[in-house]
């Protein structure tokens, strides 16, 4: 089992509740898929999980490759092979995309990065992705649209090709066409990877070309039903009303 939570209760530094006795087992190579209403606590848990300090875990406990990592540091987490896409992701003045991601990868792997290597493999994830090759010398996510931030977190997810994978929302506020470029970066870190994902999403776009083995209801901080691939499309007809008490 790739990534195994057990019991697990978190809140904020307010002693807010959020968490409660969750229970969720990740395998290698598996794409779960995350759903709920606004409020249930979704990226509360994608937060938890990899370690934000802003989330204090009261109960439980996490596992990722048979380690228990429940009092890792958000850093030592990402070496370890865990990443996240967020929401909404923040401006870095003063350090370029490009720079960035060979760092980032220098700090999980510890090896140098071949240089003719590494621009090259960016190259191409930029054109995958139909991202203008002088975003790489900008700013990480200075003066970036909604969209090429979005795609700014998928050119990572391909370049340091982590273990494990949460996608917080990142198709929400784009349109059409951008889900569509990044669903296709999704599918090519499948591709890529024997990764396994955990998407958190409201949207069938961005699941198309992905088999999706397991869909999650998390209501009030607790899953109350886990699903096939199926399931995710069943919620999108009809809602959550039947699962929300």
């Amino acid at each position: 089992m790739l990534l195994d939570v057990q019991n697990l209760n978190a809140g904020l530094e307010d002693g807010k509740q959020i968490l409660n006795d969750l229970n969720i087992q990740i395998g290698q190579g598996e794409t779960h898929v995350l759903m709920g209403p606004n409020g249930a606590g979704k990226s509360s848990l994608g937060n938890a999980l990899m370690g934000n300090p802003v989330y204090q875990i009261t109960g439980g406990k996490i596992f990722f490759k048979g380690e228990d990592i429940t009092e890792l540091s958000a850093d030592k987490r990402a070496k370890a092979g865990m990443f996240m896409s967020f929401q909404s992701p923040l401006e870095v003045p003063g350090i370029s995309l490009e720079t960035f991601i060979r760092s980032a990868i220098q700090q999980r792997t510890g090896e140098r990065v071949k240089l003719f290597h590494f621009q090259k493999e960016l190259q191409r994830c930029m054109e995958l992705l139909d991202m203008k090759p002088e975003y790489a010398k900008r700013d990480l996510n200075v003066g970036f649209s909604g969209g090429e931030r979005k795609k700014s977190e998928i050119l990572q997810l391909l370049m340091l090709k982590p273990d494990f994978a949460i996608l917080d929302e990142t198709d929400s506020g784009l349109d059409v066409d951008a889900v569509r470029v990044v669903a296709k970066g999704i599918e090519e870190y499948r591709k890529l990877t024997n990764g396994s994902l955990l998407i958190i999403t409201h949207t069938t776009k961005i699941l198309e070309g992905l088999n999706v083995d397991h869909t999650h209801v998390l209501v009030k901080g607790h899953i109350v039903k886990t699903g096939d691939g199926q399931l995710f499309h069943e919620i999108n007809e009809k809602g959550f009303e039947e699962f929300i008490g």
